[in-house]
């Protein structure tokens, strides 16, 4: 039943995406959508595109732009072809002069989000877009979360990957038994020189996201976290990490997820691992075969049929996943191309705005649940890798306490 719910909001989302900006997101309003632009250069700047995304909706119109830097904010503008009128150097100030009906929280540092966040929903924003990590803490999701619900705001999370219509296409390959039993669920980040708990956050929240919507919620993880092989100690804490991340600590780790439906999920990551990145995204293992998923990439899936514990003796190769199935050319590449591009992800925030009683597809408490996820991998290894539940009793940043 889980399944069926999420396949036809989601179906119902894509559809809106396939059919174009003018005529689904704004279909019932006759007046342009006040949008602000948050950004900060030189503190994560503006995202992967998280501002001009909306000039490709004819019927919004960016109301103001908000940057400390004044430098930034001029290349800014001039990058949006706005004029100086509507430039701030404060987004409070912006916010309340201009009172936009939908936000972009576009600094790629999650420190900022929170206050941001916050502010946007007092000044009575309708639907915040906000880059990933979404925030720093479990605290601070609940923070911004209890806010936004008294306020009736909706926040939407840049996991662009879970807005991907190929998910529902994977399900129903899972449903009609073509991956046999799931036996169980592994993720990797990239395995670059951020290894360790940076590649956990800036790329590793994707997959967990994307992990939380084949497996459900999770419900326990135990972890370890290494320094070049040592269990790591208090000497090892970072206190003022790239992008804004707090504490961080380590160049390698392994984390164990028990997820509600009754998989078990497992993350890894290890600085320079020598997969030449391929490794960013995760496999459904399944006594009938694999299904890769690799974020960000197009494809984005692809299947490997057979059972993954018993040799082959005929060749066998990845068959990429489109719309249209398994081994099909994609036949709707306009809908990928507004996945990648964020339309997709804003179309949906826009509906879910107009439609009070849903949320967007990839909402606020769903990348709550990645942040913790994130964080339990650190109340674990605080506690000598013991099992540790959801929700935390830990809602800070547990590399503090070691």
């Amino acid at each position: 039943m889980i399944m069926k719910r999420r396949h036809f909001v989601a179906q119902s989302a894509l559809a809106a995406a396939a059919a174009g900006s003018s005529h689904i997101a704004f279909s019932d309003s006759k007046s342009k959508r006040r949008v602000g632009i948050i950004g900060h250069s030189g503190r994560g700047d503006y995202g992967h595109g998280l501002d001009t995304v909306w000039l490709k909706f004819p019927e919004a119109e960016i109301v103001g732009v908000a940057d400390a830097d004044e430098k930034g904010l001029a290349k800014e503008l001039k990058k949006l072809k706005l004029g100086n009128e509507v430039g701030f150097t404060n987004y409070r100030k912006m916010l309340a002069e201009t009172k936009p009906e939908f936000v972009s929280v576009c600094p790629r540092h999650a420190d900022q989000h929170r206050e941001m966040c916050l502010a946007a929903i007092e000044a009575g924003v309708r639907g915040i877009y906000v880059e990933k990590p979404f925030l720093q803490t479990p605290k601070d999701c609940d923070d911004v979360l209890a806010a936004a619900e008294k306020a009736g705001t909706k926040i939407a999370v840049a996991h662009r990957n879970r807005y991907h219509p190929v998910l529902q296409v994977v399900d129903q390959l899972i449903a009609d038994g073509k991956l046999g039993k799931l036996l169980e669920i592994r993720g990797r980040g990239k395995g670059d020189r951020r290894g360790g708990a940076e590649d956990l956050w800036v790329l590793g929240t994707h997959v967990l996201n994307v992990m939380q919507y084949f497996g459900g919620a999770p419900k326990s993880c135990s972890a370890v976290m290494l320094q070049d092989g040592r269990q790591i100690t208090k000497a090892d804490v970072v206190l003022k990490s790239r992008e804004g991340l707090g504490r961080l600590a380590g160049n390698e780790l392994h984390a164990r997820y028990e997820m509600e439906r009754g998989v078990i999920a497992t993350f890894d990551s290890m600085a320079d691992d020598d997969t030449k990145n391929q490794g960013f995204g995760l496999l459904l293992v399944g006594s009938k075969g694999v299904l890769n998923i690799q974020m960000d990439k197009n494809p984005v899936a692809h299947f490997l049929e057979g059972n993954p514990f018993e040799p082959n003796t005929e060749p066998t190769g990845w068959l990429p996943i489109t719309t249209a199935g398994i081994g099909k050319e994609e036949p709707k590449p306009e809908l990928i191309a507004s996945v990648r591009n964020h339309v997709a992800a804003l179309q949906d925030l826009i509906a879910s705005v107009d439609e009070p009683n849903r949320q967007p597809l990839c909402n606020g408490r769903d990348a709550a649940s990645t942040v913790e996820m994130v964080c339990a991998v650190f109340e674990s290894q605080r506690q000598a890798g013991k099992t540790v539940t959801f929700p935390l009793e830990q809602r800070e940043n547990a590399l503090a306490l070691l």
